[in-house]
């Protein structure tokens, strides 16, 4: 209990760390821990792949989750902002492949270039996103979700039939710059950005037009402009993970974007829970690795014939039986609105709020 007339700082005043330090100290830390994981997974090509796959989906959660689970709006086409961001960043990247800045070593020079490539794929994306969203986000419920389905079909059927894009066959030859910290760096980015609106005035805003959105608005609060805001985020950082994508793997395709790929990642949110960041972390780590440890699992039994071909037959069935059984055991989610840390056992210590 605080002593009368005595003086409290503010809360960014208060502490060791100076507030302009404050929000780069995560940023910071991050660094030297992504460079430590590169310099060990260099030698293991297939675990770098995995990771990288593993990093592409995270983003793509914890994105849809600032829509779909802070917001509590139902958006179905989330490939479809991937997409932007995939084919863009890979049409840079290969318009700036002979490009090279004097001034940096060549690696150096070549992820500055990668970067640009990522935030062109992000900013096309998150216009697509300010551009869909601004008309339909007026609208609710199944309305909005078949508006972001058409937006995807749109979007795939678009870059199969534009030569600039490689049509059917994909677009080749794109560098491949994408490395683990560089995936995993943007993860941490989107994480960290998910839990500092969710801390806000902002989310507590996107919060009040989740649970009720016309009382929300009697309350004065701009339902369509913070709709909007948050798409564009959420679309922004699919875009970044399309470019990412779009570098780590041989050849991108419209095949790689279609509604199935929406679904998955819909499928990640709501396993787990809607409005939880790293309940989306953590269902979008399961969902990844289950293929492989399918595969592993046939393999141990022996199965004859095509293990890839056996796991796309039974990975969607298997998705199926997941949301079936987690609607029936837990409808709202392995972690419900709550982070990893609300559902510690209560024996752990944690940090005590309110006390002086």
């Amino acid at each position: 209990m605080a002593t009368p007339g005595a003086t409290t700082l503010p809360d960014d005043m208060a502490g060791p760390i100076p507030p302009a330090l404050r929000g780069l100290l995560p940023v910071l830390l991050a660094l030297p821990v992504l460079a430590l994981a590169e310099w060990t997974l260099g030698a293991s090509p297939f675990a770098t792949y995995l990771l990288s796959v593993v990093g592409v989906n995270i983003i793509l959660a914890v994105s849809l989750n600032i829509v779909n689970g802070m917001t509590g709006q139902f958006s179905i086409g989330h490939a479809g902002f991937m997409a932007v961001g995939a084919y863009i960043a890979g049409v840079t990247s290969l318009s700036l492949k002979e490009v090279a800045l004097s001034f940096l070593p060549v690696a150096a020079s070549d992820q500055v270039l990668f970067v640009v490539a990522l935030l062109a794929g992000g900013v096309c994306a998150a216009l697509c996103g300010f551009l869909v969203g601004l008309p339909s986000l007026r609208l609710r419920g199944d309305y909005l979700a078949i508006v972001t389905l058409g937006f995807g079909e749109i979007i795939r059927v678009f870059v199969q039939n534009t030569e600039a894009f490689g049509r059917a066959l994909g677009l080749s030859g794109i560098p491949q710059y994408s490395s683990v910290a560089m995936v995993y760096f943007w993860v941490f980015l989107v994480v960290l950005v998910a839990r500092r609106i969710a801390g806000s005035s902002h989310g507590r805003s996107l919060w009040a037009i989740r649970e009720d959105e016309v009382a929300a608005e009697a309350m004065g609060v701009d339902t369509t402009g913070y709709k909007v805001r948050a798409f564009v985020i959420s679309s922004f950082f699919a875009g970044i993970a399309g470019g990412l994508f779009a570098h780590f793997v041989p050849i991108i395709n419209p095949g790689s974007f279609t509604f199935v790929k929406s679904m998955e990642i819909v499928v990640m949110v709501v396993l787990g829970g809607l409005g939880s960041t790293t309940g989306a972390i953590v269902a979008a780590i399961f969902l990844t690795l289950l293929p492989e440890g399918l595969r592993s699992l046939f393999g141990a039994m022996g199965a004859e014939g095509s293990l890839a071909q056996k796991v796309d037959q039974i990975r969607m069935p298997v998705y199926g039986v997941l949301l079936v059984v987690l609607m029936l055991a837990r409808p709202q989610g392995l972690f419900g609105t709550k982070e990893l840390w609300d559902v510690l056992p209560r024996w752990l210590p944690r940090r005590k709020k309110g006390l002086s």
